[in-house]
C-alpha cells in the first residue's frame, strides 16, 4: 500500500502541527505580511525557523509513535492573495514548488520510523475570518487552479484546504484538485455558534459539497475554532465525514481575535479532555492538530488524550 492508502486506512489518528503563523509571529518574533508563512522560505534565517518549528512536532510524533502530516507553508500562496504579496502566476508556481521541496527535505532528514505525508496546504482566496467575497464553484476552481497545479507538480501526497468559509469555494477547490489529479480534504472554520461564517450549519454544508462533487473529498474537517464552539453540535450521519480537527487555543470569537494585539494561548491542558470528547463523537477522525494560538504543548495534550 502507498503512504496515503495506509494513512486513510489507519484507525489511529495522525498528528498535525499547531498554529504556525501565530507561533512564528508571537512566540518566535517573525513578521509575516498578511499572515503568509511562505515568506520565510526566501532566506536562510526563515528556513531555519521553519525547520525548527516542524522539528518539534516531528519529534513529538516519533515519541508518540504516530504518523504525521507535514504541511507546506502555502496557506496564503494562492491567486487571491499572491498579487497582494507581489507574486504573479510564475511567482506563485515557484513559491509553491519551493515549499513542497522544503517539506520533502525535512522529511528526508528524519531518521524515525513514523510515516510522514507531505500535505499541500490551500487557504481561502478571501478572508478566512470575514468572508466579504463569496465565490461560485467556477470562480473558485479558476482561482485555485495555479496553486493546485504547482502542488501536484511538486509531488505532494494530498492537499488540505483550510479555513474554508462557504460551500462555493469548497466545491471549486475539490474540482481543481480533481483536475490536477490530487486527493483533497476540506476543512471549514466555524463561529462561536458552531456555524460557518455565512451562517450555515456545518452538516448542511458537508451534504451540499458532497452532493455537488460526488463525495470526492477524502474527508472534511474543522479548524480555527475552539472545541467548545462546536463540540455539542457534532451529531448526525454527517459526522462520519469529519476526518480532521485543528482547533484554536482561544475561546474568543474571530472578531475578537482579529483585534487582539497579544496571543491568547488558552489552556493547553484542557485540550486532552476536549479532544477525547471530539474523538468520541467523530468515528472517522484521522488527523488532530491545532490552529491559531496553539503550539506543541497543545498537540502533545491531544496526542496523549487519544
Amino acid at each position: 500500500m502507498s503512504l496515503l492508502a495506509d494513512f486513510l486506512a489507519s484507525k489511529r489518528p495522525y498528528l498535525n502541527d499547531g498554529g504556525i503563523e501565530t507561533d512564528l509571529i508571537f512566540n518566535r518574533g517573525f513578521e509575516l505580511p498578511l499572515f503568509s508563512s511562505f515568506v520565510l522560505l526566501k532566506d536562510q534565517q526563515g528556513r531555519v525557523a521553519l525547520e525548527a518549528y516542524f522539528g518539534e512536532y516531528l519529534d513529538l510524533a516519533e515519541a508518540e509513535g504516530r504518523g504525521f502530516l507535514l504541511d507546506t507553508a502555502t496557506w496564503r500562496a494562492n491567486a487571491g492573495w499572491g498579487p497582494k504579496l507581489g507574486l504573479n502566476l510564475a511567482g506563485l508556481r515557484d513559491i509553491n514548488l519551493q515549499a513542497v521541496q522544503f517539506a520533502q527535505a525535512i522529511k528526508a532528514g528524519r531518521r524515525g520510523n513514523v510515516p510522514i505525508l507531505i500535505n499541500g496546504i490551500i487557504g481561502p482566496c478571501g478572508d478566512g475570518y470575514a468572508p466579504h467575497q463569496l465565490f461560485t464553484p467556477d470562480e473558485a476552481e479558476d482561482l485555485h487552479r495555479p496553486q493546485m497545479q504547482a502542488l501536484a507538480e511538486g509531488g505532494v501526497d494530498l492537499v488540505t484546504a483550510m479555513t474554508m468559509t462557504h460551500p462555493g469555494e469548497a466545491i471549486g477547490v475539490i474540482r481543481s484538485a480533481q483536475a490536477a489529479g490530487l486527493r483533497v480534504a476540506v476543512s471549514f472554520t466555524l463561529e462561536t455558534d458552531g456555524r460557518l461564517p455565512v451562517g450555515t450549519p456545518l452538516g448542511d454544508v458537508i451534504r451540499e459539497v458532497d452532493a455537488a462533487t460526488g463525495g470526492a473529498a477524502v474527508y472534511f474537517g474543522i479548524n480555527c475554532a475552539h472545541p467548545t464552539h462546536f463540540l455539542d453540535q457534532l451529531a448526525g450521519d454527517w459526522t462520519k465525514r469529519i476526518g480532521v480537527v485543528r482547533a484554536n487555543a482561544s475561546r474568543q470569537s474571530h472578531a475578537e481575535l482579529d483585534d487582539a494585539t497579544t496571543l491568547d494561548d488558552g489552556d493547553p491542558k484542557e485540550f486532552a479532555p476536549l479532544y477525547e470528547g471530539l474523538a468520541a463523537r467523530l468515528p472517522s477522525l484521522r488527523v488532530v492538530g491545532g490552529c491559531c494560538g496553539t503550539d506543541c504543548r497543545h498537540v502533545h495534550a491531544m496526542a496523549q488524550s487519544l
